[in-house]
């Protein structure tokens, strides 16, 4: 082969590799996008029982505390997650 052809070649495997990435690029971001919408929906849920138990102060009940318990350590484990597959 010519040192052109193998330019062209090159310059060919290059662009197809390119272009591969930048599909799994745009199908990550979207991913992550979908597992960050999943989460604001556990945020609005956590936020709503966290609303709950300031209204009833003494008097929360037991299913609002676990409830917001376990919202809140799926929204935080959600999130270091996220973090994680950002970096």
């Amino acid at each position: 082969m010519s040192m052109k052809e193998d330019l062209n070649k090159l310059s060919e495997t290059l662009r197809q590799r390119r272009d591969e990435l930048r599909v799994r690029l745009h199908l990550a971001k979207e991913d992550v996008k979908d597992e960050w919408d999943d989460l604001e929906v556990y945020w609005e849920k956590f936020r709503q029982k966290m609303e709950e138990a300031k209204h009833e102060a003494e008097g929360v009940s037991k299913e609002t505390r676990e409830t917001a318990s376990r919202v809140g350590e799926e929204l935080k484990e959600g999130y270091e997650r996220l973090r994680k597959r950002m970096k």
